[in-house]
């Protein structure tokens, strides 16, 4: 999926635009989004028409309602928060996890009219290749993602860790990968443009693996989402909203492993919300910002206070992505920039409390991922903005 965003994150954008969405909504035709770049754009819309048309429910339908920089990259959450409201009321196909738990939020969901987790592909006839000197199965993930998440419990396996759920598909489709970790609907989507592709799909057994899609708006809007339900309902019954998602619906053996993916001996692993989406930079090229010892160890005790429950003490990833190595730095991918990735972390982390440091506390945190990634530690100071604008790959950094 390429709507790399905090779960969080979409959560407090929904929660500044909720009171507004109410006042247009019920003086006026709802207002229905979509997200750009997602694969199931489409689809998402032609569930909405039918299903508001069912509900009785006016709608007008905003092509570009979602603030987008043009990019394929993702969407920020600085771009969904100054959309919703403003020209959205209601989203369509908003993708929620299973295990998110929504308590804390001012968001609210229909049910699900898409059950679409994610999936291990390979080719169907897949091409001979030789065997890797250590033995390891080359396995595509899209960075920062739940791709990742599942791809890092995957043993004897290295990564090849691409920008969009589309290359990462394609990385199997090259001949990149031997295996690909992706969510179903870019399989889809994938095989749809390239129809001389073939795919196997089997099942991933993760507790991140289970998503839905549904319709998600502000608090304000709940007489809205209880007619959405009762639409879905009926449509469910009828057999309508099968006839629209035919051809989205995940193979049955993938789809029964899901339901065991949703067991409680699952679920206490679970993310709550911390799968993050990634808006990354993609100019390459530039210099990295200088920092100094001082920081670094500044940076890996706010590493440990902050960081390390979720990320591992050793950086190595427990409920959220690896933090060193080529898990977070692949050599494969230029677009990771150093800016990219400090924006995305001073905006949405730590996931239980975003935003919470300091300028400078930020900027000592990212000197310690820099160093422990490669970087070697100078005599000047690492500032905020420094670390904000540099467009140096992650990967560029002289090993010490």
């Amino acid at each position: 999926m390429n709507i790399r965003i905090t779960w969080l994150a979409m959560a407090a954008a929904f929660a500044a635009g909720g009171a507004h969405t109410s006042a247009h909504a019920a003086a006026n035709a709802v207002r229905v989004c979509t997200l750009p770049g997602s694969p199931t754009a489409a689809l998402d819309q032609a569930v909405a028409r039918a299903v508001l048309k069912t509900a009785g429910v006016a709608a007008t339908f905003v092509t570009h309602g979602i603030d987008d920089d043009g990019g394929d990259d993702g969407i920020s959450a600085h771009e969904l928060a100054s959309s919703l409201g403003r020209d959205c009321d209601l989203v369509a196909g908003f993708p929620r996890s299973s295990v998110a738990d929504a308590s804390g939020s001012q968001m609210i969901f229909s049910q699900g009219y898409l059950r679409s987790g994610y999936v291990s592909v390979t080719l169907r006839h897949p091409r001979a290749a030789a065997t890797a000197a250590d033995g390891k199965e080359t396995v595509a993930a899209t960075w920062s993602s739940p791709s990742q998440l599942i791809a890092v419990q995957q043993k004897n396996a290295r990564f090849d860790l691409e920008n969009t759920s589309a290359l990462t598909v394609d990385a199997v489709a090259k001949g990149r990968a031997q295996r690909a970790i992706v969510w179903y609907p870019a399989v889809v989507a994938y095989q749809r443009a390239h129809p001389q592709h073939r795919f196997a799909v089997a099942a991933t057994a993760s507790p991140y693996a289970d998503w839905h899609l549904v319709f998600a708006s502000g608090s304000g809007m709940r007489a809205l989402q209880m007619r959405i339900d009762n639409a879905l309902a009926r449509m469910n019954d009828d057999g309508r909203l099968a006839a629209l998602t035919r051809g989205w619906t995940l193979p049955e053996s993938a789809a029964n492993a899901l339901l065991e993916s949703t067991k409680p001996s699952y679920r206490r692993t679970a993310m709550d919300g911390r799968g993050s989406f990634i808006k990354v930079s993609t100019t390459a090229g530039g210099n990295a910002p200088a920092f100094d010892h001082e920081q670094v160890e500044h940076g890996q005790h706010l590493y440990s206070e902050s960081c390390a429950k979720c990320h591992g003490a050793q950086l190595e990833g427990i409920t959220a992505p690896a933090l060193s190595g080529p898990a977070f730095a692949p050599a494969a991918n230029s677009h990771l920039t150093i800016g990219g990735i400090y924006q995305y972390m001073s905006t949405n982390m730590p996931a239980d409390r975003p935003g919470k440091m300091t300028d400078q506390e930020y900027a000592d945190l990212m000197a310690f991922l820099l160093y422990t990634n490669g970087y070697d530690a100078g005599n000047a100071k690492l500032t905020s903005d420094a670390a904000q604008s540099s467009t140096t790959p992650l990967n560029a950094g002289p090993r010490h």
